[in-house]
């Protein structure tokens, strides 16, 4: 069964148009290395909940977006020898963290296990 890496993180309105390009590069090399599907999406119907949302989850500011992105993947050890690979591509090593078009400190990530796939 296939392995998703799914990911939250708040973008600056004014940055959108630089997280997209970032995207798609990070996107074709996961999908080079392997990645079965890359996939990112701006909210446009996410409401602040009373105990939690997307986003109070990412501390969202007024002049920022919710970003949720997934990768699916064959299988976790799939996931796990892609991710060592993309993380040593020089292409995105030498991206400097402070100069992403992101609050990388508000951003979440995990590994799921899919329970059910129709």
């Amino acid at each position: 069964m296939s392995y998703v890496d799914g990911f939250v993180l708040p973008v600056p309105k004014k940055n959108l148009a630089a997280y997209r390009k970032l995207a798609r590069k990070a996107g074709k090399i996961w999908k080079e290395y392997g990645a079965l599907e890359y996939v990112e999406c701006v909210a446009d119907d996410v409401m602040p909940g009373k105990l939690t949302s997307f986003p109070q989850a990412v501390k969202l500011k007024a002049d920022e977006v919710v970003v949720f992105s997934w990768i699916v993947y064959k299988s976790r050890a799939q996931r796990d020898k892609i991710n060592k690979q993309v993380m040593a591509d020089p292409r995105l090593a030498s991206m400097d963290p402070k100069s992403m078009p992101f609050d990388g400190k508000r951003m979440f990530w995990g590994g799921f296990k899919p329970v059910v796939t129709l």
